[in-house]
This record gives C-alpha cells, sequence and structure tokens, in this order.
C-alpha cells in the first residue's frame, strides 16, 4: 500500500512539472529569441562573433536542462549557424556541423516545432555552405527541406524568405520575386514583433534589387 502511494506521487509530481518544465522552455526560448534579435540585426559587424559565441553557450546551457526540447534545439542551431556566418573562415564549418545536428535532432523530435523551422534554417544551411569536400551543401537537398518547411508554413514569413533567397542563387528571379511578395505579407508572429519588423527590411531591400 504504501508502495502504491509512493508509486502515485511520483506520478503526479511528474505531471504537475509538466506545466512548469513548459513555462521554463518558454521563458528561456523568448530570451534566446530576443538576445538574437539584438545580435544580428544591432549588433556591431566586429562585435557579432564574439556575441553570438555567448549566446550559443546560453542555449547550450539551456539544452542541457531540457535536453528533449524540439524548440530548443531549433533556436541553439539558429544561433550556431549565426555565429559561424559571423565569424567566417574554415573554423565555421564545425559550427555548421553542429548546427546541422542540432536540427536534425529537433526534426527527429517533431519536424512540426516552431511551425517547421528546423527544416527552414536546416534548409538554409545547405544551400548557404560550400559542398564536398569542404562541408555539406547541397541545393537540391536545400530545396527540399525549404519546400518541407513550407509545407508545414506555408504563408510564413521566413520559410518564403529563405525560399525566396535560395531562388536568386537559382537565378529564378521572376519566382523569387513573387515568394518574397508572399514573405512580406506574411502574418506577424506572436512575441515576434521585433523580428518581423527587421526581417520585413530586409524583404523591402532584397525586393528594391529586382
Amino acid at each position: 500500500m504504501n508502495f502504491i502511494k509512493a508509486s502515485l506521487v511520483l506520478v503526479l509530481a511528474s505531471v504537475l512539472s509538466l506545466p512548469v518544465m513548459a513555462s521554463n522552455t518558454q521563458e528561456l526560448l523568448v530570451h534566446l529569441q530576443d538576445r538574437w534579435v539584438e545580435v544580428n540585426y544591432q549588433t556591431p559587424e566586429k562585435a557579432k562573433p564574439a556575441a553570438f559565441e555567448a549566446l550559443s553557450k546560453e542555449a547550450e546551457h539551456a539544452l542541457a536542462q531540457y535536453p528533449k526540447s524540439a524548440e530548443l534545439l531549433i533556436w541553439t542551431g539558429i544561433i550556431q549557424s549565426s555565429w559561424a556566418g559571423a565569424a567566417g573562415g574554415l573554423g565555421a564549418l564545425d559550427l555548421v556541423k553542429s548546427a546541422k545536428a542540432s536540427l536534425e535532432q529537433a526534426i527527429s523530435i517533431n519536424p512540426k516545432a516552431l511551425d517547421g523551422s528546423a527544416y527552414t534554417s536546416l534548409g538554409a544551411l545547405y544551400y548557404q555552405v560550400p559542398g564536398w569536400p569542404l562541408s555539406f551543401g547541397n541545393d537540391k537537398k536545400a530545396e527540399e527541406l525549404l519546400k518541407q518547411a513550407l509545407a508545414i508554413n506555408p504563408e510564413g514569413i521566413d520559410p518564403n524568405y529563405f525560399y525566396a533567397d535560395f531562388l536568386i542563387q537559382q537565378k529564378q528571379y521572376k519566382e523569387a520575386r513573387r515568394v518574397f511578395e508572399t514573405a512580406l505579407k506574411a502574418p506577424a508572429r506572436p512575441g515576434r514583433a521585433k523580428a518581423d519588423e527587421f526581417r520585413r527590411e530586409e524583404i523591402r531591400q532584397r525586393l528594391a534589387q529586382f
């Protein structure tokens, strides 16, 4: 009887901890998202590598607390890839490999987490990094992943933005313009007002180049 009571206490404690875990995960996500916007858009270029490195350590610390959080894995991958872009050089190749691993793990846990953002970010990596033998870049794989992201979130600002950017690299300018225009009309994301504002400005600048 005491064993049953003890078991029930453990089960109840486990169930009751779920909302707390969700709440804590959300707080960590909001912090990482907001800080990423500050570093990516409002930090001087020379200071970005160190700022992204510090943010990457924060993401890894958060992930150590919740290793099965697809959302935290996605943001760990985004931050790692942003750090790679800011740092540049051959040293960035190890960072993009780490980002790839984080995003692939997120997909294995929950492919639809954050509206399929892992597919968007992974697809962006595949067309932005060098191909073999230096790295894993592959335009065919990039297109496949970006289309998977759009299948989950067809009106999203980020999947449309990165697919349009990919199309420009493929010299499909007419289609790229159409997709950029779709991205510009994307609905606002809750809690991502600043990120949306900066992304829309990027889209306007890209459209002005046509």
